[in-house]
């Protein structure tokens, strides 16, 4: 859509902006390096969409949400690559490898909370209020994914809650801005964020899948990353028998390259991936079902797809 395709360049702006706007340059140089990687941005086009959906138009406000809900996923980018130790993300080497650890913490502060100031002064409080809860709500899911490190009796729907908190929040506050910027009702801003929340959800579980089912040259990353880190996510947490939570629970700390490759290929020979795959196709349409409006807007179109095509797109990564 013209639209949206002349708005996202606008977010990008945006997200440059306000990543580089620290009064102190090394700050600047850290942020800008992390923005400047990219990403898939579907927070910020279910932002633009839902706005121009709501409204027939993407006002400078969408664009200032959608930068803010990014950064605000940038810096709990930072924060995750630091707890996991991770030496680059995106072909871009970490700050906690390149800076260190107590920087790297503070540079992952500075991001959500230049978001959370530019919402209040170019958007509304409501907008800063939203944000500041998608932060505690993210806090909440990692406190919630740190506490079952480790653990093969982890209960699957735990997994769910983490991370309908750590990533469903962020989708969730993108429709909800969404709707807000496009000045629409109670009843509409709450749809958008049904929709976010549950897109989020089908988004992570389907990430989460790709780490046991796909193979690091299809991602472009390592697999198997969840395992080794002891986060035991809602698709494997299914796939486990008697043995296999055995093995998690006497190797889990200590597991070798060898016994993860052996582990992912015995998982994919289970219905694991046909399993998760049948959740995720339900998750997206009960997100569907959330969405207000006419059925003939084309922006609304986009929405109605979009959890669809991102299953196709996963699915077709799996080994």
């Amino acid at each position: 859509m013209p639209a949206l395709a002349a708005a996202l360049p606008r977010v990008e702006d945006e997200i440059r902006a306000l990543a580089t706007s620290s009064s102190l340059p090394v700050v600047n140089t850290f942020t800008g390096r992390i923005t400047a990687a990219g990403g898939k941005r579907l927070r910020s086009v279910l932002v633009l969409a839902g706005s121009l959906a709501v409204s027939g138009a993407v006002p400078d406000k969408a664009v200032t949400a959608a930068a803010c809900v990014e950064l605000l996923h940038a810096g709990s980018l930072v924060h995750d690559d630091l707890m996991d130790g991770a030496s680059e993300r995106r072909g871009v080497r970490t700050v906690n490898a390149a800076w260190g650890t107590g920087p790297a913490v503070l540079v992952g502060d500075f991001m959500p909370a230049r978001a959370s100031r530019a919402a209040l002064e170019r958007i509304s409080p409501f907008a800063a209020g939203r944000l500041a809860r998608a932060v505690a709500d993210l806090v909440e899911g990692q406190v919630l994914e740190v506490l079952d490190l480790h653990d093969p009796d982890r209960d699957p729907d735990a997994a769910l809650r983490s991370i309908a908190l750590k990533t469903g929040a962020l989708f969730e506050v993108a429709g909800v801005l969404a709707a807000h910027c496009a000045d629409a009702d109670e009843a509409t801003t709450a749809a958008l964020g049904r929709y976010g929340a549950l897109f989020g959800l089908l988004f992570q579980i389907l990430d989460d899948l790709l780490d046991l089912a796909s193979t690091s040259q299809r991602l472009g990353k390592p697999v198997g990353n969840d395992l080794r880190q002891g986060v035991y996510t809602f698709p494997l947490l299914r796939a486990l028998d008697d043995d296999r939570r055995d093995l998690l629970r006497r190797r889990g700390r200590e597991l070798s390259d060898a016994e993860i490759t052996a582990l992912l290929a015995d998982l994919r020979r289970t219905s694991m991936v046909a399993d998760t795959l049948e959740h995720c196709t339900s998750l997206a349409a009960r997100a569907v079902r959330e969405l207000p409006g006419s059925p003939g807007s084309e922006a609304l179109g986009i929405l109605r797809e979009l959890p669809g095509a991102y299953l196709d797109w996963a699915a077709s990564q799996i080994a």
